[in-house]
């Protein structure tokens, strides 16, 4: 097995704006949501500075096939809530990152990269941070490509 690429990372404190959706596949929704309130604010043309992150929120149990997915784009003081969106304010943490750089099957590559991830952690110095777990969406859908990158954020502590 190659070795895991993972580098140490500092997220400062980020103030979001959030979309929300439940369900069983509830990431398209909670795009379609921010999509809609970003998109004519022109935040989509510039993610460097606009970065998109999610997660689930509650993640997926045995005993339901719904689970929600909440997206966080990273917004300035001039952006407010709005029908379906809210603003948050995340006090950020130490990441162990690790980037799946072509996503073609999210519902096995996701969930394998995440393993890989938690293995190293497993072995290495550090402990279970408490902030939240993120995935940040590199690339969008909907590109050249069918696939997609996304850098997976696993909290962690010295």
């Amino acid at each position: 097995m190659a070795t895991l690429d993972v580098r140490i990372v500092k997220l400062e404190p980020l103030r979001v704006a959030s979309a929300y959706a439940l369900g069983e596949h509830p990431e398209g929704a909670a795009w379609a949501k921010l999509e809609a309130w970003a998109r004519p604010k022109g935040y989509l043309d510039d993610l460097a500075h606009h970065r998109v992150f999610g997660f689930n929120n509650p993640n997926p149990s045995p005993s339901s096939p719904n689970y929600g997915y909440e997206f966080w784009m990273a917004v300035g003081p001039e952006a407010g809530p709005e029908d379906g969106v809210a603003i948050k304010e995340f006090e950020g943490g130490l990441y162990a990152v690790s980037r799946i750089p072509a996503i073609d099957d999210p519902e096995t590559d996701i969930p394998a990269a995440w393993k890989a991830l938690y293995r190293w952690f497993e072995e290495s110095r550090y402990r279970m941070g408490r902030q939240q777990w993120l995935e940040e969406h590199i690339e969008q859908e909907g590109g050249a490509s069918p696939s997609w990158t996304l850098d997976l954020y696993l909290p962690v502590a010295e």
